[in-house]
């Protein structure tokens, strides 16, 4: 089945996943602006849209590179970025799949240990590619990344020791700065002399970074204000989401990406009940952010998903006057934006309440291999 371009949404089956497409264009020009007046390399992590369409729109407005966190994703992006960096330290039957990308792909590793760079040292020399290395530091986050500046020299020294990998700078990640805009002063203070430390430390040692690389969408804004930082890898920012909104990380206008559902029951009082529960909008709450419920209405967010199950979702109608009918539909903006387009095929651009086009959500998934045909006994 094909839907036709200027569509209604009724004509699509829910729940589905719907873009905007005005914001989303808004979206990307605004951080591609930012970007260009700080003198930031801007390469978003593909982990929000793990789109190649949403993808090659960045590059095309300015990005430099793409983050991605798996394997199976940098070998997607490969198809419409030649510099990708995987965030995330590989170990083990990973390294194969990194080293048959193409090889004209500057691929880059973020890594803490050194059995990760042996593992990534031996696989590069196998394949016969050079792969450039960012050790990866934890300034806060406590969640990958050395603790101690002169393991982040170690490591540095023994990348630049294990040709053909490269040196080439060092990676943090700032996700445990998640307060609300102008409650962010204390951490990012915090953040910029632990930064400043380390710079300095491994500088002093000999191995001063060529870039230092991070950022994330809730301290997107204030990436500049970060002492060192070359390169910054926003994901959320392309669709947003109501912690993002929440935050005032983004306005509420700025939620390019909801979930379009369908009013299946309103027979119990105060409440409806629609077509998109935890397999449609994920289960996670919101981060960081006041608010109850796992999502709430584009036109109406008041209106708050307060309970779901797998296929059922329920709106909480005590706070508004609107009462919905079986057959209505309705747009939901999710807490967390990332989890929920992972769970769907395409995506619809929409624009003027009609359906304009549609991509392929075509990063998704890990496409692993099965085992050859035998035996299950």
């Amino acid at each position: 089945m094909t839907i036709p371009a200027g569509a209604p949404f009724a004509a699509l089956e829910t729940p589905a996943a719907l873009v905007d497409l005005d914001r989303l264009e808004r979206n990307l020009t605004g951080m591609a602006a930012y970007a260009s007046g700080h003198r930031l390399v801007l390469r978003p992590h593909i982990k929000t849209h793990k789109a190649t369409a949403i993808a090659a729109a960045q590059l095309a407005h300015g990005a430099a590179g793409l983050t991605v966190a798996t394997p199976a994703e940098a070998r997607v992006m490969s198809t419409v970025g030649r510099d990708l960096l995987l965030a995330y330290p590989a170990v083990g039957p990973k390294l194969a799949r990194l080293m048959a990308l193409p090889g004209d792909v500057r691929l880059t590793v973020a890594l803490d240990s050194a059995r990760a760079v042996e593992e990534l040292a031996a696989a590069a020399r196998a394949a016969g590619r050079p792969v450039r290395v960012y050790v990866e530091l934890d300034v806060g986050m406590h969640r990958v990344g050395v603790t101690a500046w002169d393991e982040a020299i170690a490591l540095a020294r023994l990348v630049a020791a294990r040709a053909p990998l490269e040196y080439a700078g060092i990676a943090f990640y700032p996700g445990h700065i998640r307060e609300a805009e102008g409650s962010q002063e204390a951490k990012l203070a915090a953040l910029s002399t632990a930064l400043g430390g380390a710079i300095e430390a491994v500088s002093r040692a000999g191995f001063a970074p060529g870039v230092v690389s991070g950022g994330s969408t809730p301290t997107v804004w204030h990436t500049h204000e970060i002492a060192g930082v070359t390169e910054f890898r926003p994901g959320t920012y392309v669709y947003n989401d109501r912690t993002t909104a929440e935050i005032g990380a983004c306005a509420w206008d700025d939620c390019a990406f909801s979930v379009l559902a369908t009013v299946v029951s309103t027979s119990v009082p105060g409440q409806a009940v629609i077509d998109a529960g935890a397999k449609a909008l994920g289960r996670e709450p919101m981060r960081g952010a006041e608010g109850e419920g796992w999502g709430a209405l584009l036109d109406r967010p008041e209106v708050v998903v307060s309970r779901m199950s797998e296929e059922h979702g329920i709106l909480d109608l005590s706070r508004t006057d609107w009462r919905p009918e079986v057959g209505e539909q309705v747009r939901v903006v999710p807490n967390h934006v990332c989890i929920v387009v992972h769970l769907n095929d395409v995506m619809y651009g929409v624009r003027d309440g009609a359906v304009a086009n549609s991509w392929p959500v075509d990063a998704r998934g890990r496409t692993q291999p099965a085992v050859a045909a035998g035996s299950a006994a």
